[in-house]
């Protein structure tokens, strides 16, 4: 196990020296986004948690939403920790959501039993986690082809480069920012935008 963090911990690096994974933050002005209309609701999307539960996403209407794509055996794993501490100093404005994929690098290769032992063994995670899915190509979740096509979110396109690339979602599903993977979740980039 210990060799391969320390290979997926390369492979981060490398990857964050080559700019070539992560792409830019892209945050969308309170213009756009007061005179947007998503062409479908995000709060109509529907989601299965790790345990195999329904997750009905209108019950968070009125927080602010960070959907996170994970991994558990990439360099970028252990901001697991950073995802649960944001979730508890902000438990009262905010929901995180973890959506384990394996379409980078083969880094989340386990089922569902061993992804929930692992986050909760190694970072005490409490925040929802759904269902392992797909984040692009031609199996895309519709939680992701909502998050990365403007048609459907009304502001923004964008793609899922790597493994912790972040969205944030506003009090009234309309999507506020996407975030790389080299933007730790405690950045000011990102709280400033929950304090709001």
């Amino acid at each position: 196990m210990k060799s391969l963090f320390n290979k997926a911990l390369k492979l981060g690096i490398i990857a964050t020296l080559t700019g070539c994974f992560f792409g830019k933050t892209k945050t969308i002005d309170s213009k756009t986004i007061q005179n947007s209309e998503p062409k479908s609701p995000f709060f109509n999307i529907r989601l299965q948690s790790l345990e195999g539960k329904e997750v009905n996403l209108s019950d968070y209407k009125g927080k602010k939403i960070l959907v996170v794509n994970t991994a558990s055996e990439c360099g970028f794993t252990p901001q697991y920790e950073e995802l649960q501490k944001l979730q508890e100093k902000y438990a009262d404005k905010l929901v995180i959501i973890g959506t384990p994929c394996n379409q980078f690098g083969g880094q989340e290769p386990g089922d569902a039993s061993q992804i929930k032992n692992f986050c909760q063994k190694n970072y005490g995670v409490t925040f929802l986690m759904t269902e392992k899915m797909d984040v692009k190509g031609p199996k895309q979740h519709a939680l992701y082809n909502w998050l990365t096509k403007k048609s459907v979110n009304g502001v923004l396109d964008s793609e899922v480069s790597w493994n912790f690339n972040k969205y944030l979602v506003n009090e009234e599903g309309k999507l506020l920012a996407y975030f790389p993977s080299t933007t730790g979740p405690l950045s000011n980039s990102i709280t400033s935008l929950i304090e709001k």
